[in-house]
């Protein structure tokens, strides 16, 4: 990858997302800041979620960013029906947001803001994913076992869930992981 105009800073505590970012070859730090407002209108359509909070996230740093910094903000939501699933508070919530998913397809949408002090550009990515019928067991060992509550939908599509029970997928893997790196790869080209 050419060299870049900016000094890239993803912010994201995910190791998942570091993962990622670090696999397009890119030099970049991490920055996170406390207490950031997720939340989002009620009427703003479920596929818009997820833009919408990215975009949040993007103002909160652009306070604090310096003139060559560019910062990647992004933010991953599960849909099922017309639903956002966010992160589980805990193993209830797990186990009713894998119940929901268990025997359909579902969407997994990661809004993304590139942001500079002179630039901004935002998009999503979607992919659907389908899930066989997951029995209670399955359900109760996986969140005993990986306590998936950092994760949107209470799952790691990386995970022994995805191994067992994705059936389907249609779009991008790495974007149902949190980050849609071909998509940013492409953005930023354009930086």
């Amino acid at each position: 990858m050419k060299k870049e105009k900016y000094r890239v800073v993803l912010a994201s505590n995910s190791p998942r997302r570091r993962e990622l970012l670090a696999g397009l070859g890119l030099e970049f730090e991490v920055r996170v800041l406390a207490g950031i407002d997720e939340s989002y209108p009620a009427g703003l359509p479920a596929l818009e979620t997820a833009e919408y909070i990215a975009g949040k996230k993007a103002e909160a740093y652009r306070r604090s960013m310096a003139d060559d910094e560019l910062i990647i903000t992004a933010d991953t939501v599960v849909i099922v029906g017309s639903e956002v699933l966010g992160k589980p508070a805990d193993e209830a919530e797990a186990t009713m947001m894998l119940r929901k998913l268990s025997g359909c397809t579902h969407q997994v949408v990661t809004g993304v803001c590139l942001t500079t002090r002179d630039r901004s550009t935002h998009f999503s990515v979607r992919t659907d994913v389908t899930f066989k019928e997951l029995t209670d067991a399955e359900i109760a060992y996986y969140i005993a076992t990986y306590k998936p509550f950092d994760k949107a939908g209470a799952y790691g599509i990386q995970e022994w869930i995805g191994y067992i029970g994705c059936t389907g997928l249609h779009g991008s893997y790495y974007n149902v992981m949190g980050l849609p790196v071909q998509r940013i790869y492409s953005e930023l080209q354009k930086f």
